[in-house]
């Protein structure tokens, strides 16, 4: 007999077996949130990246419509690149903080423009340049050793270091250099053009030739600056019967329009349709051609070419084509030479000017002692 109160055995039992099936259902309920959270939180993720990857694709498919249609305002910021002034933080009228023997002065090459230019005498003059003031150094000009006008590329200022490596170089092997920056790079004013460039080089050739007696003169263009340097000297040449004494290209190419077949940013769009006909025929819009191929063809000074084999900007062979059509069009072909350097020397297409025999290179080339 069971007092009042007392359950029996069974029924305890039973209680007990519910009890552990409701605590099971509880956690298999409580493990089916748990996993489904995580499922959610990688789901989240997905409109997200449906997203960007589409902002991505509208990006990359406007950008040639957009040069199209706007080739001033932004082809030219592609290929000039001038708004990256780098070095940054470097104080370009102070170029004696990276180079010796070295001013910085200022030319007004046309109404409104006014371009920044270092000055660098040779290594020889030294001791005496310490001190010395733009009227030394311009007095300095006439004192028989050659003078190199440097046309740099695109990108970057007058001090980017490869370029200082270059006035280094050359001042030490004996020459003036002037290394100016163009209109709308490093300090100086207005906006960059090719007719713009043209008409700042022939400024600083006028101004040079002024104060240099008869000391040579040679135009010293590099990958970009090679262009603006043939431009230059035809225009001496058609207009006003000058011939430069040489002209010297490092990292050539042909025209502007082969050459932006290998920028970086083109190669994303060789297989795009229309590429030639949305960015390529733009460049003549944008009224950039730097036709090297055209220029050598009317020359007539000695010009050498220097190439890298190693150079990924501009590709050493369209070097080697300019050379082909420099030759073909001279009709003294010993005014032409072509120097290439091997890609185990790791040059590429900026750091020629670090080869050590570069000087002698060059100086062999212009016969000098």
């Amino acid at each position: 007999m069971r007092r009042r109160g007392e359950r029996g055995a069974g029924a305890g039992d039973r209680d007990r077996d519910r009890d552990r099936d409701g605590d099971g259902d509880s956690g298999r309920a409580e493990g089916r949130a748990g996993a489904a959270r995580p499922e959610r939180g990688r789901l989240a993720w997905r409109p997200r990246l449906r997203t960007l990857l589409l902002g991505l694709l509208l990006s990359y498919i406007s950008v040639p419509f957009l040069i199209r249609l706007f080739p001033f305002g932004v082809l030219t910021k592609v290929v000039f690149l001038n708004l990256l002034a780098y070095p940054f933080f470097v104080d370009l009228q102070r170029p004696e903080l990276l180079l010796n023997n070295t001013i910085n002065l200022y030319l007004d090459t046309e109404p409104g423009v006014t371009v920044g230019i270092w000055h660098t005498v040779p290594g020889s003059r030294g001791a005496e340049a310490r001190g010395k003031d733009q009227h030394w150094y311009e007095e300095a000009l006439a004192d028989a050793h050659p003078v190199i006008i440097y046309l740099h590329g695109n990108g970057g200022t007058r001090a980017a270091s490869h370029r200082v490596q270059f006035l280094k170089m050359m001042g030490a092997a004996g020459f003036h250099i002037l290394a100016l920056d163009y209109r709308g790079y490093g300090d100086s004013s207005g906006h960059p053009t090719e007719s713009g460039f043209t008409t700042d080089v022939l400024a600083l050739y006028d101004w040079a030739k002024a104060r240099s007696g008869n000391s040579s003169i040679l135009f010293w263009g590099h990958s970009l600056g090679t262009g603006i340097a043939t431009n230059t000297a035809r225009k001496l040449q058609e207009e006003r019967g000058i011939q430069v004494d040489a002209i010297v290209l490092e990292a050539p190419y042909t025209n502007i329009r082969e050459a932006a077949i290998h920028f970086p940013i083109t190669k994303l769009y060789h297989h795009f349709p229309g590429f030639e006909y949305l960015i390529l025929d733009s460049l003549a819009l944008g009224n950039m051609f730097f036709l090297n191929n055209e220029n050598v063809k009317v020359l007539a000074c000695p010009l050498l070419i220097l190439n890298a084999e190693d150079d990924a900007i501009v590709p050493p062979q369209l070097g080697s084509k300019l050379f082909e059509i420099a030759r073909s069009a001279y009709k003294d072909k010993s005014k032409v030479k072509f120097i290439t350097f091997p890609k185990k020397l790791g040059l590429g297409h900026d750091y020629i000017s670090f080869n050590p025999e570069l000087p002698a290179l060059v100086k062999d080339f212009l016969k000098m002692k």
